[in-house]
């Protein structure tokens, strides 16, 4: 074999040797110097949306959906922020780099990460589908996630009040942080709800062209005919405008944008309890009291009114559940009604109605085919999308043993452990073990359901319920009851006592087998030292509640001391027992054989006398509590804890102007010992909570008036009014755009 004619030169000395010793010199430095920033974050991130529950779940304790909610919020166009009444659910987490490099205490992303409004935009506020593509997709820093609180100034700042000190909430928030050993989740809720609040402030509407601007940004329509003299109306009374405050109605007429109007008005005008407006007058038939009150106030603004026909549920229970893929369908349909009309084509008067004792040919009144059916979870639940949780899992078939609970389902609107998206906490769909501990969702005192959408106005509902929200009678009426009268309470200084709750055992109609998951009677039981301190020595079993879990870090608990020490604080007991009318032998007038072994009766007192008191909880009854706004009003501070969702929720901030409860209580304990303290061990935080019942009660008597009340309901009859007419796509008020 021959030899190459020129063979291959062997390398030098150099490259053979050097240059690779060279090179792995260099990699191993590389590696070793910049290890920090290649290593994938090991620390814990608060995960918001755990692993989705299994389709084969047999019980409501498998772990919470990806997407909790179970549904799609209907959203404005374009899409804007939600309202004041949260401060916003941890719905989406950073990417690793950004959750990395804001990570704080304990690795996790700092609440003001999490606090995001994605899952609320201004048409979502129930459980209502809207269009798919306007979910948002905003990192929970982006500014369009945040909470938007009202409007203000120097004005109605608590250095105003008569009571206020020198303590602001942000000053809590600044001592904490100087210690981030010693921060609280609440120091931080409490600091974005200051955050948040501040920025709604800014967002007031003080001329016409503004508030008409800000209008259209958010409905993506014009306003309705009659909104110049709506908002001569808002100022002539003194009100601060801001286009979230009216949230709560676009989300409640959004769906009728899909239903025909003459199917509107003929089915409004049809019902067995309605009021009618012609000529500017409003009168109705019925004498029902609740009808009689809603009356009064819609005339003292008839002279502004168009003729149209308003019907009323007279039930403390609502009544339409409309199929979520209904809604669905007539979401699709109201979304392409969307559009800013050309000025020269606009619509602005309103049209005449014939005589309310004329009938209406044309539709056919469809029929309702109302229910009955129990539990009242079967009905409710139709209203969340098909893969929520509430949907996907069995339904509880006893009530009879102490009540299951499971708290993960609350993740994704608490920040550790406690209540951050108070609105996403109001729904259920991504809650299914609430139908086990809500009397409303166990058995109603009434049920008379439909899954036909039509026009039915009523004074509260649940998420997925289908009425069109006016203020409730007892806060226009002001009843002594329900409001305290003229004395809201003394001094913070000069309260009596630490906490108080009376009220009559009511939920819905509890009976032997089912009285355990009704949440008044949870409540109750978990107040009463004696009764915690026998489950807490293992001597006798929660009949229905538990005890706290070690995410509260309870120092009571840590020493076995909790039913002691929640004895020196908790003043709460029932006044009546309202027993299951059909129980027998008939029991004697108060007594309640069921229930006596387990609850004693307490005396009454009034709600100015529960006013000299620090701390008020407020517990669903029925339906929502009358007792709200008189709360407050008060100088006390409401703790909330609801389902039922009012017309003036998106004007209230959690932990600015009340503090939020989950609906289980669990964080009940830990909500107490922030605000008293414990001992030398645990610091108390009483000028944090003057400082939240001193701003409540001075943003209530500033946007939850009568004349605030008025200024709603004008907007909403106007708006109701429009979408009710056959020319509705093409009215407006367009005043401004023409000067």
């Amino acid at each position: 074999m021959r030899s190459p004619a020129f063979p291959p030169r062997r390398p030098s000395h150099i490259v053979r040797y050097v240059f690779p010793i060279a090179l792995l010199l260099c990699i191993i430095y590389y590696l070793s110097s910049d290890s920090d920033r290649l290593s994938v974050p090991t620390a814990p991130i608060l995960n918001m949306h755990p692993a989705p529950a299994s389709h084969d779940a047999h019980d409501a304790h498998d772990a919470p959906d990806a997407n909790p909610a179970g549904h799609v919020p209907i959203e404005e166009h374009p899409p804007s922020p939600p309202m004041g009444n949260q401060l916003g659910g941890a719905s989406h987490l950073e990417e690793a780099s950004g959750a990395e490099k804001d990570k704080g205490k304990e690795g996790q992303i700092p609440i003001g990460k999490l606090m995001d409004e994605s899952s609320k935009s201004e048409g979502g506020l129930g459980n209502a589908p809207g269009d798919s593509g306007k979910t948002t997709k905003e990192k929970p820093n982006d500014s369009k996630g945040q909470s938007k609180p009202q409007q203000g100034g120097s004005s109605y700042d608590s250095s105003s009040d008569k009571y206020e000190d020198d303590y602001t909430a942000a000053q809590a928030t600044k001592e904490s942080a100087s210690d981030a050993a010693d921060s609280h989740p609440i120091d931080e809720l409490i600091r974005l709800a200051e955050s948040n609040f501040k920025e709604v402030l800014a967002k007031e509407s003080t001329t016409l062209a503004q508030a008409a601007d800000a209008y259209r940004k958010r409905r993506g329509r014009h306003p309705p005919p009659g909104f110049d003299q709506w908002f001569q109306f808002a100022q002539e009374n003194d009100a601060i405008v801001v286009e979230d405050f009216f949230d709560r109605i676009y989300h409640d007429l959004n769906p009728f944008w899909g239903l025909d109007p003459k199917v509107i008005r003929k089915e409004a005008w049809d019902f067995e309890m309605t009021i009618n407006i012609r000529n500017h007058n409003a009168s109705a038939q019925s004498d029902w009291f609740w009808t009689q009150i809603w009356l009064k106030m819609i005339k003292t603004i008839e002279h502004l009114l168009p003729d149209m026909d308003i019907a009323l549920n007279a039930m403390d229970e609502p009544r339409l559940v409309v199929p979520w893929e209904d809604v669905a369908s007539y979401m699709k349909k109201a979304e392409r009604t969307r559009q800013l009309v050309p000025t020269r084509e606009v619509v602005s008067e309103f049209q005449d109605l014939p005589s309310p004792d004329e009938s209406p040919k044309k539709p056919a009144t469809r029929k309702k085919d109302w229910e009955d059916t129990k539990p009242f979870w079967a009905i409710t639940r139709r209203g969340c999308a098909p893969d929520s949780p509430a949907r996907r899992l069995p339904i509880v078939q006893s009530y009879d043993k102490t009540p299951a609970f499971s708290p993960e389902w609350a993740m994704p609107h608490q920040y550790q452990g406690y209540v951050s998206n108070f609105s996403l906490s109001t729904e259920f769909c991504h809650q299914p073990d609430l139908q086990a501990l809500e009397g409303i969702f166990i058995h109603p005192l009434t049920t008379s359901s439909t899954q036909v959408l039509f026009p039915l106005f009523g004074g509260s509902k649940l998420a997925t319920n289908n009425e069109i929200l006016l203020p409730a009678p007892m806060y226009w009426n002001e009843e002594e009851r329900f409001t305290g009268g003229d004395d809201h309470g003394p001094k913070w200084e000069d309260k009596i006592s630490p906490l108080i709750w009376r009220g009559v055992a009511t939920g819905g109609r509890n009976e032997e087998s089912n009285w355990r998951g009704f949440q008044r009677h949870r409540f109750v039981a978990m107040s009463n030292g004696t009764q915690v301190a026998l489950a807490e020595a293992e001597v006798e079993p929660p009949t229905n509640f538990e005890l706290p879990s070690a995410t509260y870090d309870l120092m009571a608990s840590k020493e076995n001391r909790l039913g002691e020490w929640i004895s020196q604080w908790a003043d709460v007991g029932f006044t009546e027992y309202m027993c299951d009318p059909d129980y027998k032998p008939e029991p004697e007038e108060g007594t309640c054989p069921y229930v006596e072994e387990h609850f004693e009766l307490t005396d009454g007192v009034s709600l100015a006398d529960q006013f000299t008191y620090k701390y008020l909880p407020d517990i669903d009854g029925n339906s929502f509590s009358g007792r709200y706004l008189g709360f407050l009003r008060s100088t006390g501070v409401p703790i909330k804890s609801t389902l039922w969702h009012e017309w003036h929720d998106s004007r209230l901030i959690a932990w600015k102007h009340f503090v939020p409860m989950d609906n289980r209580f669990g964080d009940f304990y830990g909500i107490m010992e922030y605000f008293l303290g414990y001992g030398k061990v645990k610091p108390a935080h009483d000028a944090a909570a003057k400082q939240i019942a001193m701003d409540g009660k001075a943003w209530a008597e500033r946007v939850l008036r009568k004349e605030d009340m008025q200024i709603y309901v004008l907007r909403l009859l106007l708006e109701y009014a429009r979408v009710s007419d056959d020319r509705r796509e093409k009215m407006g008020w367009v005043g401004d755009l023409k000067s």
